[in-house]
């Protein structure tokens, strides 16, 4: 199973961009799935979750301006990041827990990291 996490770049601030991350492999299903993040020098934090039927929770500085997703035929998770603020420069990372089959545990998985940087 890879998570192939992409849509990162550089934006100034107040602008958009959205994240995606793919999931691939053997998936039998997928429990929740999330974005988390890791500025320079600081520990990684949690973004935002979205639960297997579409319940959502965000971390409160990202309230009101990014919105979580996911398309389950697609197995892909999407993060809409709108008003962009220097704040939020990180790499962004998904999360999935993933079952390979019915007679298995879901596992952890994590995606490689997307950078986005907001500056002027």
């Amino acid at each position: 199973v890879q998570l192939q996490a992409s849509g990162g770049g550089w934006v100034q601030p107040g602008n958009s961009l959205r994240l995606s991350c793919a999931a691939s492999g053997s998936i039998f299903s997928i429990s929740a799935m999330g974005w988390y993040r890791q500025a320079p020098g600081k520990q990684r934090e949690w973004v935002a979750i979205i639960s297997s039927s579409g319940s959502t929770n965000y971390e409160d500085s990202v309230k009101g301006r990014f919105t979580i997703s996911r398309d389950n035929p697609k197995n892909t998770m999407y993060l809409q990041m709108n008003s962009l603020k220097p704040e939020d420069t990180a790499v962004y990372y998904c999360n999935a827990g993933v079952r390979i089959d019915i007679y298995r545990p879901y596992e952890n998985y994590w995606g490689q990291g997307t950078q986005v940087t907001v500056s002027s």
